[in-house]
């Protein structure tokens, strides 16, 4: 069973993706803001990251770069789930090192591919 680490500030879109995550059988962990995901990214090492832009502090581009950087994580896939549905924040997401780009509201088959898709199942 692989394990998610889902980071967004937004306590309704961490219920709605956990929601989806569980009913395909994902291990789901979840962080309210990207200095929180990224600690836990280091202690649970998750199978993959689900990652929101626009949180307080440091945002998820900023925590995404971060995470592609660091030896410790750098093999973990991120995907980006955010409201900003530009393509050039898609194109500057992609550019942080996340592997994929998804924008709310997601739907739930949709995620489940992309995911399957970066994990290679």
């Amino acid at each position: 069973m692989a394990q998610v680490l889902i980071i967004d500030d937004s306590p309704t879109e961490l219920h709605v993706l956990k929601t989806m995550l569980d009913g395909h059988g994902y291990l789901v962990i979840a962080a309210d803001n990207a200095e929180q995901g990224i600690k836990l990214a280091h202690e649970q090492n998750p199978d993959l990251i689900l990652m929101d832009v626009v949180m307080p502090g440091m945002n998820g581009f900023q925590a995404t770069r971060a995470l592609s950087k660091d030896p410790e994580t750098g093999s973990i896939p991120i995907i980006i789930v955010t409201t900003k549905d530009q393509e050039t924040d898609r194109v500057w997401g992609l550019r942080q090192g996340a592997k994929d780009y998804l924008t709310k509201p997601v739907m739930e088959a949709e995620l489940i591919a992309k995911i399957n898709t970066v994990l290679g199942v």
